[in-house]
């Protein structure tokens, strides 16, 4: 296949010869570590950057399995063209496509994931000539579900949050509106008794006028020389 160790070697990226392309290491992402809830579905990104131009039939993606307790390393899903799910074993019905590969995302799900998926996944992408490169590795930790008498308690505290709150609210507008009230009613009642003094002190300074006026009077009818 190879005519010299030299031509074979520049394939596999050790030494660039003159007229044979150098493989360049392709670069995968993934997250270090993901945590789903038991039944749910999780999303297992992987992406990766390649210098070559990338197009469905240059790229192929593996994902494989292996578990937290030993055990032996389980194919999870396949890519080239097309989504290839696995037809057996553990992943059956579990696995699906979820990237894409012109945006150079390589991601899977996994549906309604059981407490067996707990372990490492690895994401291996080629993309013609970039075949060579460290695999990307992703750690699923599925955890129980939080229970309905878990969610109970989590509502009822929420909810007497709330109602606490609305109250103390319901008692300061309570309180505003009576307070308001009550300033307007006293203003209106010093209004009123200062209306009732001015006028009483009117009627007093015309009373004493009208006295002033008879007393006049009377003198004026008793003394004839008054004029």
């Amino acid at each position: 296949m190879y005519r010299t160790w030299q031509q074979f070697l520049a394939f596999m990226g050790l030494f660039a010869v003159p007229g044979v392309l150098r493989v360049v290491g392709m670069e995968i992402f993934t997250s270090n570590e993901v945590e789903a809830l038991n039944g749910t579905e999780v999303r297992l990104k992987c992406t990766f950057k390649s210098k070559h131009p990338v197009s469905h039939s240059s790229v192929a993606v593996s994902w494989n399995f292996r578990p937290l307790s030993q055990g032996a390393e389980e194919s999870v899903f396949y890519y080239q063209e097309t989504a290839y799910p696995p037809t057996e074993g553990r992943f059956k019905g579990h696995a699906v496509w979820s990237g894409d590969i012109m945006r150079q995302d390589a991601s899977i799900s996994l549906h309604e994931v059981p407490f067996t998926f707990n372990g490492t996944y690895t994401c291996q992408v080629r993309n013609l000539p970039d075949v060579h490169g460290i695999n990307g590795e992703v750690t699923l930790r599925v955890v129980h579900k939080v229970s309905i008498s878990d969610i109970g308690i989590l509502a009822a505290a929420i909810g007497g949050t709330i109602a606490i709150v609305l109250v103390l609210l319901g008692l300061f507008m309570v309180y505003k509106y009576c307070n308001r009230h009550a300033k307007t009613d006293m203003e209106l009642q010093g209004s009123k008794l200062q209306e009732t003094r001015e006028l009483q002190e009117r009627e007093l300074q015309a009373n004493i006028l009208q006295e002033k006026k008879l007393k006049a009077s009377e003198k004026e009818r008793k003394d004839p020389t008054v004029w």
